[in-house]
């Protein structure tokens, strides 16, 4: 990743979580690969439900509860945790929504996104946000692992999920992509 203050351009925050369909209820959130919280801190400032935000790196899980605390976001838990290897932790069907964003270029995608689909309620969804399939982007991971739409929609609906639509992320993340993950009702 790069720096935090170059990594913020690539995003208007609001508006892709608006666009990609984070309610604004007490419902439990969760964020697979929170990194600097750049999703996190603004989910959790539009809820008063709990919001579980998961990263493997110590050092990024340390800076997000101190950032956390700073803000009065005490509903927001930044848990240090190899979600991959172990799991979130959470019980099956506990949060209403989950986000996966830039991370689906993982060794093993439908792992986590079973995992997701594990913990979502009946009907709730899982928001994925991932660079662009296009070379000409300023970051992202490199083009032999970056997934497609369509690839994300068949690994979706390999994991469980009855359906995926796009959101449209273009005026707020321009190098970026969004679906919408349904779980089964």
């Amino acid at each position: 990743m790069p720096e935090e203050p170059v990594w913020q351009t690539f995003f208007d925050v609001p508006a892709a979580l608006t666009a990609l369909g984070l309610p604004s209820s007490p419902d439990p959130i969760a964020e697979f690969g929170c990194g600097y919280g750049t999703f996190t801190l603004p989910a959790a400032r539009r809820t008063q439900g709990p919001v579980y935000a998961f990263d493997i790196e110590r050092e990024l899980i340390e800076r997000l509860n101190a950032r956390s605390a700073t803000a009065g976001l005490s509903q927001l838990q930044a848990i240090e945790r190899d979600f991959m290897e172990a799991g979130t932790g959470l019980d099956d069907h506990s949060v209403a929504h989950a986000m996966a964003y830039n991370i689906l270029h993982i060794e093993e995608p439908l792992q986590l996104l079973k995992e997701a689909l594990r913990i979502l309620r009946p009907g709730g969804q899982l928001s994925v946000m991932h660079w662009h399939p296009d070379p000409t982007t300023p970051r992202g991971p490199p083009m032999a692992i970056r997934p497609r739409p369509e690839q994300i929609a068949n690994w979706a609906q390999e994991a469980g999920f009855t359906s995926a639509r796009p959101a449209a992320l273009d005026a707020c993340c321009p190098y970026h992509y969004g679906l919408v993950l349904q779980a089964p009702s």
